[in-house]
């Protein structure tokens, strides 16, 4: 995706900070958080570490603006998808959606608050506790949007609006993990399908 850059006032700087976030997110996405090093990120991002440093602060707060760029851009479909009518078109838009993400234009294999909240060693903690984090947020909305359709009848009285939230959290790191794996759009739309042929619906 090809991202105008704004013009600057002042003193312009010698490269376009929107468009090296972009790379920079490609890099992360692509190889995790400690995956990815600085000759990585400098090299795609087309800049030096010296401008990487004086733009972004560090690797890990480089890693924070990327991830701000990721949830605004390529998990925009979350938001969308709590506004569906019924519980089950929530769910057949998150999953759908993350399927598209996941096999839209090939930069990246699997969900990259998957891949960066993998086990990781002592000076990536901090990173994957925002990871985790953010995903905490997102998977509380989720719940919220549950229990209202569980209060508006649009799921059994049984049903335990936590533990469908986090079978669906399943399901998204599934698609991830089976994507990254090798899987075809066909075969994790089967898998979609097949989930959403179990979803409890009200009598």
């Amino acid at each position: 995706m090809n991202i105008p850059c704004p013009v600057q006032k002042g003193r312009p700087r010698e490269f376009c900070v929107d468009q090296a976030l972009t790379a920079a997110l490609r890099v992360f996405w692509s190889k995790g958080y400690e995956g990815a090093s600085l000759t990585d990120l400098t090299e795609a991002m087309g800049i030096t570490r010296p401008s990487l440093y004086a733009a972004f602060g560090n690797k890990e707060a480089l890693f924070k603006k990327a991830f701000d760029l990721y949830e605004r851009d390529k998990l925009a479909y979350v938001r969308e998808a709590l506004d569906a009518p019924t519980a089950r078109e929530v769910a057949e838009r998150l999953l759908n959606g993350s399927l598209a993400m996941l096999t839209g234009d090939g930069s990246a294999r699997g969900c990259l608050s998957v891949i960066s909240s993998m086990p990781c060693g002592a000076e990536a903690e901090s990173v994957r506790s925002e990871v985790l984090a953010r995903r905490a947020v997102i998977n509380r909305a989720i719940v919220d949007r549950l229990e209202r359709a569980k209060e508006e009848g649009d799921l059994p009285s049984a049903v335990d609006p936590e533990g469908l939230s986090r079978m669906l959290a399943a399901m998204f790191q599934g698609l991830s993990i089976q994507h990254a794996d090798g899987a075809t759009k066909a075969q994790l739309q089967q898998l979609i399908d097949t989930s959403l042929a179990l979803w409890p619906t009200a009598k």
